[in-house]
This record gives C-alpha cells, sequence and structure tokens, in this order.
C-alpha cells in the first residue's frame, strides 16, 4: 500500500471517528427531548428494538448476517443484559432526572471503574490509571454539587446514582469483552445483543411502568427514530470500525469527544446553564478520562 493511500485510509477512518463523536454526542439532548413525552424503560425498549430491526437489516444487506455458535453466547447476553439492557435502562432513567450535559459525562465515566476492576483481577495498573481514576473520582464530586442536593428525597441524587450505575455497567461488560475469545466479529454479535436487550427492556416495561408510554408526537418519534436508526446502529458500526482500524490510544482519546460535544450541545441547544460545578467537574472527568486511556498497558 502507498504512503499516499495509508494517509487517505487514515484520513477516512478519523472522519469515522469523528463521525461517531458527533451520533453519541448529539444523542443525549435528544434523548432529553423524546423523555418529555416518554417514560424511560418504554424509551429504552423501543430504542433499542429499532437498533435491532436496523442492525439485523444492516448485516443482512452486507452479506455478513451469521447465526451465533455456543462459544458466542456468553458475550451475547454478558453485552446484552449489561451494556444494553442495564446501560440503556439506567441512563435514561438518570437523564429524566438530571440536565443531559451532566447526564453524559457521568455515564462515559465507565474508563474510570475499568481500574478498580482490573485491580480485582490482580492485573498491574500503574500510577497514571490510579492518578486518573483519582480525578475523575474528584470530578464526579464536584460535578454531584453536594451542597446543592436534596438529601431527603430521591430527585436529582437518584438521576446521579442511575448514571453512574449505567457507568459501571458499561465497565463490566467491557472487562469481559477483552477477555473473550471472539469468534464471530462485534458487528456481527451486536443484532443478537439487541434482540436480547429489546426482550428484557420489554418485560421490564410492562413489570416497572405499566402505565408508561410513548407520545405520538413528532419529538418523541424523531428522538426514537435519530437514536434508535441512525445514531445506535451507525454509531456502534462506526465505534467498532475506527477502534479496529486506529491505535488504542487515538482511538480511545477521540471517544472523550462524546462527552464533550455532549455537553455543549446541551448548553447551545437546550440552555442547559454552564456553571462553575460542570465546568470544573467535567475537567477533572475528562483529564482523569484521559489520564486513564493513554496508560501503558502492562
Amino acid at each position: 500500500m502507498s504512503g499516499g493511500t495509508v494517509i487517505s485510509e487514515r484520513r477516512r477512518t478519523l472522519g469515522l471517528l469523528g463521525l461517531v463523536v458527533l451520533l453519541f454526542g448529539t444523542a443525549w439532548p435528544v434523548m432529553k427531548i423524546g423523555l418529555v413525552g416518554a417514560t424511560p424503560i418504554w424509551f429504552a425498549a423501543a430504542r433499542a428494538g429499532l437498533g435491532t430491526i436496523v442492525s439485523f437489516a444492516m448485516l443482512a444487506a452486507l452479506g455478513r448476517l451469521r447465526r451465533p455458535t455456543r462459544s458466542d453466547w456468553p458475550i451475547i447476553v454478558s453485552i446484552g443484559v449489561l451494556q444494553l439492557t442495564c446501560f440503556f435502562a439506567f441512563s435514561l432513567l438518570g437523564l429524566r432526572l438530571v440536565p443531559a450535559g451532566r447526564s453524559v459525562l457521568l455515564a462515559y465515566t465507565t474508563s474510570l471503574w475499568l481500574v478498580p476492576l482490573a485491580a480485582l483481577s490482580g492485573e498491574p495498573i500503574g500510577w497514571r490509571r490510579i492518578a486518573g481514576a483519582l480525578a475523575g473520582l474528584a470530578g464526579i464530586v464536584v460535578l454531584l454539587d453536594p451542597s446543592r442536593i436534596d438529601w431527603a428525597g430521591l430527585g436529582t441524587l437518584g438521576g446521579y446514582g442511575f448514571l453512574l450505575l449505567a457507568a459501571l455497567a458499561w465497565a463490566v461488560a467491557i472487562f469481559h469483552a477483552r477477555r473473550h475469545v471472539w469468534r464471530l466479529s462485534p458487528m456481527q454479535v451486536l443484532p443478537w445483543q439487541l434482540l436480547l436487550a429489546t426482550v428484557l427492556l420489554g418485560l421490564f416495561a410492562f413489570i416497572a411502568e405499566p402505565h408508561g408510554r410513548i407520545d405520538a408526537t413528532a419529538p418523541e418519534l424523531l428522538s426514537l427514530f435519530y437514536v434508535g436508526v441512525i445514531a445506535g446502529p451507525l454509531g456502534s458500526w462506526g465505534a467498532t470500525s475506527a477502534a479496529r482500524a486506529l491505535p488504542t490510544v487515538t482511538s480511545s482519546v477521540g471517544f472523550l469527544g462524546v462527552p464533550v460535544l455532549g455537553v455543549v450541545v446541551s448548553t447551545l441547544w437546550l440552555g442547559e446553564p454552564v456553571t462553575a460545578a460542570l465546568v470544573f467537574g467535567g475537567m477533572l472527568v475528562l483529564f482523569g478520562l484521559l489520564l486513564v486511556v493513554t496508560a501503558p498497558v502492562r
């Protein structure tokens, strides 16, 4: 492959990474709008259902749709339950109570939770990952702004808890995915993972939100279409492709653009206030994440 071709391919991949950041970063304020006329679990189930249809259709059109083997089912169950079912449900429950900018910052603290998981497994973690986790934790405390929390009720405090649980569930799924021996590619198992999440979220919605709803109005339907048909499946495909083509550090740092863009769009579009806690807490979280994702792997 010539030098010019290599440079062109790298630019194309970086452009794809930028598209992923755009899709995932804008998804949070879009979901915030959708939740005005929808209950969280029903919205999550509908999002997963649309993603299932699109991902099956996309892989079938590419000729890459495959039936999972027995060895594929552990990762299907792990990611389907933790990264999709739990992350979708917890993040939307939190997003309903917390501004979109803060929500995306807290939900994307996933890499921070991988540090204690790695330590518990006996993996050497190094000083940079420890420092990053501590900086991120300090940022979370600042973001929570304890002086303004109503400790007597759930409210915003419960929303923060849901978002941190979402990040933890995603971290456990990533921890398993890194140790799984893959037979099918991550994209080939995605439709099956989404199908499992759709079933589980649908059952959960019937139980937890028996009177839940999704209003058939333009904001709710457009929000669902964006996250379920465009941002979810296409973003997942783009993220997988970019992560495989780029060095790990490059893709990891690039993905930090998602919470940054989420905060910017939420501020400009939704008019969410820019407070000192959001600025300084967000900077600490991003600095911590940067330390963690750029730490050398031992």
